[in-house]
């Protein structure tokens, strides 16, 4: 009897397993987050995502660095990503006010799941397709899940600050969820920040920011994410002009070439 040959994983160094080794990591923080919701640790339970966004970011960087990529890697990091941005703040806001709404309640919990999954299943999808060109490398088709994630959550992290009732009302947070899975699956060019690079003559400038954001983290973290959660809202009424801008410019100069 014929029996196919079962492909295993080959052997690797330790250095090129560092990269799923954080992805496995940001997996155990989503995870831990939905333990934390479950014993409503709320604070707790919003860290968690944070560090999983935190790992997130990482592990691709240090592949890349690594020459560690691969398509095991690539998987592992879409079902990271699922439970982490894609489960674990739907159940946290499910567990915090949604299920007050009662059955309809599971409504928008359920499509900020769907819709990110729909969202980690179309972003692979293109990894197999052509090339984009080299100025539409900066910028992602729709709000990454992480995003989505921290976007979502918001309504949590505003209730850490203030004590008022209205950031924890079904009828506003269902809205939020609504928006940000339409957000999630959406055409919306949105900026990526992976190729972003640092004039010479702000690296400087970028170094103290970033340890003025660290210090700002420790004294003040959740107005500190909260300013950045707003801080990205901005970014979306932005990014869709200058990625126009750049197609146009690609456009024209295409156009020129070929008059040429």
């Amino acid at each position: 009897m014929f029996r196919p040959k079962r492909e295993r994983i080959k052997s690797q160094s330790f250095n090129r397993m560092i990269p799923n080794i954080l992805t496995m990591l940001a997996l155990c923080a989503g995870l831990t987050a939905l333990k934390f919701g479950l014993e409503e640790k709320w604070e707790a339970a919003v860290i968690s995502i944070v560090v999983a966004a935190v790992l997130d970011a990482l592990d691709g960087r240090v592949a890349r660095l690594l020459r560690g990529t691969s398509k095991f890697g690539a998987e592992l990091d879409s079902l990271s990503d699922f439970i982490a941005f894609g489960v674990a703040p739907a159940l946290l806001l499910f567990l915090w006010t949604m299920k007050e709404a009662g059955p309809i309640g599971w409504v928008p919990v359920l499509l900020f799941s769907v819709c990110c999954a729909l969202r980690l299943a179309r972003f692979n999808t293109n990894m197999d397709g052509p090339e984009p060109p080299s100025w539409a490398r900066n910028y992602f088709i729709g709000v990454p899940a992480p995003a989505g994630g921290g976007l979502v959550l918001l309504p949590l992290i505003i209730s850490f600050q203030l004590d008022t009732e209205i950031v924890r009302m079904p009828a506003l947070v269902g809205v939020i969820i609504i928006v940000v899975s339409c957000l999630l699956i959406s055409r919306l060019p949105t900026y990526s920040f992976k190729k972003f690079r640092v004039p010479h003559r702000y690296i400087l400038l970028t170094m103290l920011s970033i340890g003025i954001l660290a210090a700002l983290t420790v004294s003040t973290p959740w107005l500190t994410l909260t300013i950045m959660i707003i801080l990205y809202i901005v970014t979306l009424l932005f990014s869709p002009h200058s990625f126009k801008k750049l197609e146009r410019e690609a456009s024209a100069k295409v156009s020129e070439d070929e008059n040429t």
